[in-house]
């Protein structure tokens, strides 16, 4: 299936950083609770994240990580996500997060 430019642009993509991180043990698989700040526009967001493989919670505070802003909010047990973090599976299946390589501001939209 193909979209259009126009489709890609609706979804807005935006940089964040990780400023709080909990286990989420409810979750049916081992997941995160995350908040990000996407800055004063956006200001911060929750989510969870089946990150647990690469990471644990000291580790994610302060990373920067990009994110999918405009999607609905989505109830995931008792964690209503607002926002769906990017990442990409490794040679296992597991996910590594997408991140800037260089220092970017936070709330910066992908392009």
């Amino acid at each position: 299936m193909t979209i259009s430019f126009e489709e890609f642009m609706k979804v807005d993509i935006r940089v964040g950083v990780i400023t709080r991180a909990e286990p989420f043990p409810e979750a049916r698989k081992p997941a995160f609770k995350i908040w990000v700040d996407f800055g004063p526009d956006l200001g911060v967001r929750k989510s969870s994240a089946q990150i647990t493989r690469h990471y644990d919670v000291e580790t994610l505070l302060g990373r920067k990580v990009l994110a999918v802003v405009n999607f609905p909010p989505r109830q995931i047990g008792p964690v209503m996500s607002e926002i769906l973090v990017l990442g990409v599976p490794d040679e296992d299946g597991e996910v590594v997060l997408l991140k800037p390589d260089k220092d970017v501001p936070i709330g910066g939209r992908m392009y």
